[in-house]
């Protein structure tokens, strides 16, 4: 596995076969090129490559950045975890916003990362007010010597699965279609910081608190059944509330999302480790109780609700 990141000083030596885009949640979709990458690389002998960008190129030409279903850092995760050979995350700098289409595959994909193949999506878009797309890379192949395949994207009951399907299903606490989607558990990581210090000592709960990530999208504010992996590999079931909290009042905490895990059947100091929290099930929605005694009795059902599903951690 070689690396660039947030440098555009590439240079990949052996021939690779190429794929291009956000890969924002590497789903169902973005898992069929990858596939396609890998038998075209085993066929005929040469590398995978994976082009995208560290900043998304709205955030940087004046549009308003979409929250990304995962980090960068979760993506190059992903990336590395489907078998990636080399991962290209470029910034995005003035020079490579003015690149037409044709000057960002002869400058980018052929001359540094040495492209001989290339696999998209029909929908591809590249280059100066997009004038790179499927066409351009059809019909420049034959002329500069890559082959191209244009991949149909993957379907779920007649809509394509994309990125922006994922975040609506999110957005509207369908965690469950969202995984379906993904392929796999979304999730949350982060470090456990200090909250309302509430969960062990007034509502008799463990719990941890993990800050935002930034540009990370949240869900629906709500309660969901979670799986909470600690730093030492131990996976905990637990439930977990994104929102503002709206029924404890501290003005260290007001006016940010927090996440907030009620931990089953552990005990542990875990301030300033990292976990991660997997999310399975849409509980309810976050709800303001009149006293912190209601909202223990919601907390119990919550759980009671929670183990009355199949969970395999």
């Amino acid at each position: 596995m070689n690396e660039w990141i947030g440098t555009t000083d590439v240079r990949i030596e052996e021939p690779t076969v190429v794929a291009i885009g956000k890969f924002d949640g590497e789903h169902m979709g973005h898992r069929k090129i990858l596939e396609r990458m890998k038998k075209i690389a085993e066929e005929e002998g040469i590398a995978t490559a994976v082009f995208t960008f560290g900043t998304p190129p709205s955030a940087v030409v004046g549009g308003a950045p979409k929250e990304q279903i995962n980090t960068n850092a979760e993506r190059r995760e992903k990336l590395r975890e489907a078998g990636i050979d080399y991962i290209v995350e470029y910034p995005f700098t003035p020079e490579i916003a003015s690149m037409t289409g044709e000057e960002f595959v002869l400058d980018v994909l052929l001359k540094k990362m040495n492209m001989q193949a290339i696999v998209a999506g029909p929908d591809c878009a590249f280059g100066k007010n997009r004038s790179g797309n499927a066409a351009l890379l059809e019909a420049m192949g034959p002329k500069y010597g890559f082959r191209t395949l244009i991949i149909r994207k993957e379907q779920d009951g007649g809509r394509d699965i994309s990125s922006t399907y994922i975040r609506e299903e999110l957005r509207n606490g369908n965690i469950e279609k969202a995984n379906q989607l993904l392929g796999y558990e979304w999730s949350l990581e982060g470090t456990v910081t200090r909250g309302n210090h509430i969960g062990g000592s007034l509502l008799g709960f463990p719990t941890v608190n993990l800050e935002v990530p930034g540009g990370k999208l949240m869900p629906r504010y709500g309660v969901y059944g979670t799986i909470v992996e600690l730093e030492d590999g131990t996976k905990v079931r637990g439930i977990t509330n994104i929102g503002d909290n709206p029924t404890v009042q501290n003005d260290r905490l007001n006016h940010r999302v927090r996440i907030e895990s009620f931990l089953l059947d552990y005990t542990g100091d875990l301030y300033d480790t990292k976990i991660r929290i997997r999310f399975l099930h849409f509980i309810r929605p976050e709800m303001k109780f009149r006293s912190l005694q209601e909202l223990k009795e919601q907390i119990s059902r919550d759980i009671a609700l929670l183990e009355e599903k199949s969970v395999d951690i």
